[in-house]
């Protein structure tokens, strides 16, 4: 007799049903999200700001090809090219309001839910707390990617209509036509959400350590700009590599020609280490807390 048939037929349906209750619940968790007037409205403020940096240009320079100096990088490209306010509106964005978006989610997540008391009714059914640590994980990831997307998809709409469109010129001085460019935008945005894995883990780990979701938001926002804020003094410039904003900018490099990998692949690289530090704190705290309310 094989060990399937020894096994007992409800041994394998317990599994399949925590399987199909975990997608469930990853599925319930991304709709419920996004479906928050909180959360449309972080989206709206972002897809506001490529609005706003395209008229403050376009009012700057008169449309002339000139341009104020000043500003975030590529800002003087703007006026030549409308792609390059997608690069602009990615640089300006993510110091602050794409990381801060991301809090305010991630530090929702669980400290939210526990809050209002919704927490242990979730925690009743068969996914388990693993599974549902895991589910708020990936929908703050979801998140930072449709975050990237409105402001880079904004950036691209408003650039089409107040600038001209066409070939690229490159950081390195290479000319690359529109298509390839496009791609590159693309890779950039999807360089700048995973740049947001790290803040995405530290603020679910805050948002086990609390019940009040505002507390959690509050705490992670914090904590974000504090960071940003060691890493700007140079005489911390020892520690200043281990930060997980350090490397932010180094989306710029995938403008170059040849590319140069060396800083995006460091930021990757810390990006994954805070998660795995931050999102192992999370489960640690998480899996031995006690929801009583």
């Amino acid at each position: 007799m094989s060990r399937a048939e020894a096994a007992p037929a409800g041994a394998t349906a317990v599994p399949a049903a925590a399987r199909r209750w975990g997608l469930s619940l990853l599925i319930s968790e991304v709709t419920t999200t996004f479906r928050r007037w909180r959360t449309l409205a972080l989206l709206g403020v972002l897809a506001a700001v490529p609005v706003l940096i395209g008229i403050a240009v376009r009012i700057e320079t008169g449309g002339d090809g000139g341009h104020g100096g000043g500003g975030p990088a590529f800002i003087s490209q703007v006026t030549n090219n409308g792609l390059f306010l997608v690069f602009t509106s990615l640089a300006a964005t993510l110091p602050f309001f794409l990381p801060m978006a991301i809090g305010v989610i991630a530090g929702d997540s669980v400290a939210g839910e526990a809050g209002s008391g919704t927490l242990r009714y979730l925690l009743v059914a068969p996914a388990g707390r693993t599974r549902l640590l895991f589910a708020k994980y990936a929908t703050t990831m979801a998140f930072c990617f449709a975050a990237t997307l409105v402001v880079a998809v904004s950036a691209l709409a408003v650039g089409a209509l107040l600038f001209p469109l066409g070939e690229v010129t490159l950081i390195s001085g290479t000319t690359i036509g529109f298509g390839e460019g496009l791609l590159r935008a693309l890779a950039i945005a999807v360089v700048v959400a995973l740049s947001l894995v790290g803040v995405a883990a530290l603020g679910l780990f805050v948002s086990t350590l609390t019940n009040s979701g505002v507390a959690a938001m509050a705490t992670t926002v914090g904590l974000l700009i504090t960071v940003q804020i060691l890493d700007q003094f140079p005489q911390l410039s020892a520690i200043q590599p281990y930060l997980f904003p350090h490397y932010w900018l180094s989306f710029a490099d995938l403008l170059r020609d040849p590319v140069l990998w060396d800083q995006v692949l460091r930021n990757l690289g810390l990006q994954a280490l805070y998660a795995a530090v931050f999102g192992s704190a999370a489960w640690a705290r998480f899996t031995a807390k006690d929801i009583t309310v």
